[in-house]
């Protein structure tokens, strides 16, 4: 086993146990990590090549610092190791600022209890955008339960693994593995022909696509791109947006659990409209998709 080790600065404020419980309660991320206080493992594919990282926090949540281990079966290149730490990086949202967010919430009454109990959070994606986009299209008219399967098999059928310490850790497949796989056998997979249809149409478009322009290009020619995929639509492409790769400019104002959680906190339980969760989050500006996300956690 070949191994690097080093040091990550998160942006201050930063709480890596805040990461950790989000991660243990996160039903589409359950046991696909090994969780411990202060420490967290687990595997990633990139680039072809299956990678296991381990993180310990050390520092305080105003000075933190993870030190790493990646460990691989061949040799990591410089390249690959650099796109190891960005993918950790961007993963738990290590460069995000909370304090301009902060400095928002505190001056709403009502959010600012959620700022307290959530304190250095900083928003947990998932693994990578084409992760959560087969979520997506797998969760749709789906139960959650049936869902989380799936997604597993997905992983164990179609992913990569490697052993630490006698433990096996899955890595989540890349896109040109599924564009790759057998029809039948990913229909037998997923059970279910027009999901297995999606699945197929978001790997070939994320198997094309450059992960950079997700990221930083206009909002609206992102979503434009999503929704030109069969199976992503409006309410799919604003997931992937904000879970999948940090876009918290906007909000998912009609999604039920943000109407939910909105009503829960700021109406005293009375049913919230999508109008009252546009205008509760317009101060936020564009830190509208952290304060929905803060809110989703809380409740």
């Amino acid at each position: 086993m070949h191994t690097v080790t080093g040091t990550l600065t998160p942006t201050a404020p930063f709480d890596f146990s805040q990461s950790l419980n989000f991660l243990g309660f996160f039903p589409p991320m359950q046991n696909e990590q090994r969780l411990a206080p202060l420490m967290l493992i687990k595997a990633l594919s990139i680039q072809g090549q299956t990678i296991a990282f381990q993180l310990t926090a050390s520092g305080t949540i105003d000075e933190p610092q993870l030190a790493y281990t990646l460990l691989s079966e061949e040799p990591l290149t410089e390249d690959l190791r650099m796109a190891t730490i960005d993918r950790i990086t961007f993963f738990l949202g290590l460069e995000d600022d909370l304090r301009p967010f902060y400095a928002i919430g505190r001056a709403d009454a009502v959010f600012a209890p959620v700022i307290e109990q959530l304190y250095g959070y900083h928003q947990v994606k998932f693994t990578t955008p084409f992760e959560i986009a087969c979520w997506a299209v797998l969760s749709q008219r789906n139960p959650m339960s049936n869902s989380i399967k799936v997604k597993h098999l997905l992983t164990e059928t179609f992913g990569s693994s490697i052993k630490v310490d006698g433990t096996v850790y899955r890595a989540f497949p890349e896109p040109a593995q599924i564009v790759a796989a057998d029809a039948e056998k990913l229909l037998s997979v997923i059970r279910h022909e027009r999901r297995t249809e999606y699945v197929r149409a978001v790997a070939a478009a994320f198997d094309n696509v450059n992960e950079h322009f997700l990221r930083t290009a206009p909002y609206e020619d992102v979503d434009a791109w999503l929704q030109s995929i069969k199976g992503i639509g409006e309410w799919s492409a604003n997931f992937v947006l904000l879970r999948g790769l940090g876009r918290m400019d906007q909000v998912p104002v009609t999604e039920k659990m943000m109407v939910e959680a909105v009503s829960k906190l700021y109406n005293a339980g009375q049913a919230a409209s999508a109008e009252d969760v546009r205008r509760i989050a317009e101060p936020y500006g564009l830190y509208q998709g952290y304060w929905a996300h803060y809110l989703r956690v809380a409740a």
